[in-house]
Parts: structure tokens; C-alpha cells; sequence
């Protein structure tokens, strides 16, 4: 049964105009990242509206309320990582294949299109992108949230919903597990990388099948950038 919240004519417009997942996640794009500069938050969406900016729960958030209005069932997919940085993009089903929708500080992390057969060769997308300098990922669970938190206020809120994170921090999580040579090479890449370019690699296996990246990290990788091909 499609929830319809006590939106604002501003907030049914917006939705009406985000019809689908890649529609919110040039919107999300545009959206300055929100690095928290004061206190941490987890806004709502109307939190996310209010304030112009979104960090990746966030974002998930935001992408769950408004394609839900539109039919998607309201689910997020959660990583967990060695360094408890931990990564929630929203996912949805389409034409029997699976994407998704997201918002990070790192660009291998934003959304994928529709073309993965199950959530778990869709998490596995994200499993090279996600080496950095202290980042591996280790699970992943799919949480439908209007079924979690039926008697939570997450769509509309005006404080923070602190109750999501606590609810996906304490869900099961499916083992991910990846060879440690392969992870090695990774982790020495990303650092031989970010000392010769200066930015965050884009040029990962399976590149093509990525949602189009905010202007941050649109720029054309150096013609004589090494390619990762694992």
C-alpha cells in the first residue's frame, strides 16, 4: 500500500517532477555533500530539503521518500567496512534487474544503473570502489524500512533520525568476502593513484554501468592515467 505522508505543496511538486531513480540522483548530484562542519546529523528528507545538502544515509533517505511516492518499494541496501565507515545507498527493481540510488564523498560509490541479476552482484559493484585508504567491505543487507520502522517517523521528521542508523547497524548483514591479494593490490593502487593525480579514482571495472557522477568527479580522467582492470 503506497504511504502518502502529509507532504507540503512545495515537497508534491518536487516529487512529481523526481519520477525516476536517475531523475533523483541528478538531483542528489547537485546537492552540495554534506560534510557536517558543526555536529553530525541524519535528516529526513524534508531535513534534506530544508538544508540543501545530504551525506550518503541521507541521501538514501531522500531517494526512498520520493520513489516511493512513485511506486518503488522503500529499501535501502547497507555496507558495512572494516573501518566502520559504513555506506546506505537506496535500491530499487526494475524490469527484473536491479540499481541503485546514492550520494558519497568517493565517486565509485553513487548509484548504479539497472543491470545487475540480484542485490548481492549489485553490492559487489561497490566492492572495489570502496578500497581507499582504510575501506573494505565486508557485508551488505537489503532493508525494506516501511516494514522495519513502521511506527518510526523517517520520512518527515524535522529532528534527526538517529533510530535508522541504530536499526541497520544492529541488522543482520550478509558476509562479503574478497580475496586479500586482490585487496592488497587495490589498497596500493588507490595510494599510488591519489599521490601521482591528486583526486579519487573513477576508472574501475564495470565503470560502464555506474549512474552518471556529480560535477565534482565528472572531469575526464588524465590520457595517461593507468586503468584498474583487477
Amino acid at each position: 500500500m503506497l504511504v502518502a505522508p502529509p507532504f507540503t505543496a512545495a515537497e508534491r511538486r518536487l516529487i512529481a517532477r523526481l519520477r525516476t531513480p536517475a531523475a533523483v540522483q541528478a538531483f542528489l548530484n547537485a546537492l552540495p555533500y554534506n560534510t557536517e562542519p558543526e555536529r553530525a546529523t541524519l535528516r529526513s528528507f524534508r531535513g534534506v530539503i530544508q538544508h540543501g545538502c545530504a551525506h550518503c544515509l541521507e541521501a538514501a533517505l531522500f531517494a526512498t521518500v520520493v520513489l516511493e511516492q512513485h511506486g518503488y518499494t522503500p529499501q535501502v541496501l547497507s555496507f558495512e567496512s572494516i573501518d566502520r565507515l559504513d555506506h546506505v545507498i537506496f535500491v530499487y527493481k526494475q524490469d527484473g534487474r536491479w540499481g541503485s540510488v546514492a550520494r558519497s564523498r568517493d565517486p565509485g560509490l553513487h548509484g548504479r544503473r539497472a543491470a545487475f541479476a540480484t542485490p548481492r552482484a549489485l553490492a559487489m559493484s561497490y566492492v572495489d570502489p570502496y578500497v581507499d585508504y582504510t575501506g573494505r567491505v565486508t557485508a551488505y543487507a537489503v532493508v525494506n524500512l516501511a516494514r522495519e520502522m513502521a511506527d518510526y517517523d523517517w520520512r518527515l521528521s524535522a529532528r534527526n533520525v538517529w533510530a535508522v542508523e541504530r536499526m541497520l547497524l544492529d541488522h543482520p548483514h550478509h558476509a562479503i568476502r574478497t580475496s586479500d591479494a586482490r585487496f592488497r593490490r587495490l589498497r596500493a593502487w588507490y595510494r599510488a593513484y591519489r599521490a601521482e593525480h591528486g583526486r579519487k579514482p573513477t576508472e574501475y571495472r564495470g565503470r560502464e554501468r555506474w549512474s552518471a557522477l556529480p560535477p565534482e568527479f565528472a572531469t575526464p580522467p588524465p590520457r595517461h592515467a593507468a586503468g584498474h582492470r583487477g
